[in-house]
């Protein structure tokens, strides 16, 4: 039986916090499907396509790793892909209330889906796609906090304003 997992997230853009987890799933699962959702509350900066291209050029070197784009509820992707799991990255303690409230509307949904979290690297433990693209925005050295696909895409973001 392969081990599916899937590894949600908006990625508006893709940093080296969510490749950490990103790596590290692939590691213990035998298929990672990495999808951006489409978060109507949010106003994302990348269209979900280009989110989408980001993530495939970031993680070309991980062969067990897919990229695709959702929305709705995450647990009918899952269900789709056949995953058994969920996987999640936890930066600080302040992430845990707010995992823990979807995973166990997740497991409302289906019980049959495990979340697995993840601790970040201690590294990437204050990073997140809103910081990054705020300094970005100012012309802010980016260059240890995304790869440089995604700090060439945001430099021609910002410079098109």
């Amino acid at each position: 039986m392969t081990k599916i997992a899937v590894v949600p997230g908006s990625f508006d853009p893709v940093t080296f916090g969510h490749l950490d987890i990103i790596k590290r799933g692939a590691s213990v699962f035998d298929e990672i499907h990495v999808v951006v959702l489409n978060n109507s509350s949010k106003k994302p900066l990348f269209t979900v396509e280009e989110r989408m291209d980001l993530i495939r050029e970031v993680t070309a070197s991980l062969p067990n790793v897919r990229v695709d784009s959702f929305s709705g509820l995450l647990v009918d992707y899952a269900k789709s892909v056949n995953a058994h799991a969920i996987v999640r990255g936890l930066r600080a303690v302040s992430d845990f209330e707010y995992e823990m409230q979807i995973t166990s509307m997740n497991r409302v949904l289906d019980d049959k889906i495990e979340t697995f979290f993840i601790m970040t690297n201690n590294q990437y433990s204050f990073l997140s796609s809103s910081i990054v693209k705020e300094v970005a925005k100012y012309g802010g050295n980016i260059s240890e906090l995304v790869p440089k696909q995604v700090e060439a895409a945001l430099q021609f973001k910002f410079a098109k304003e």
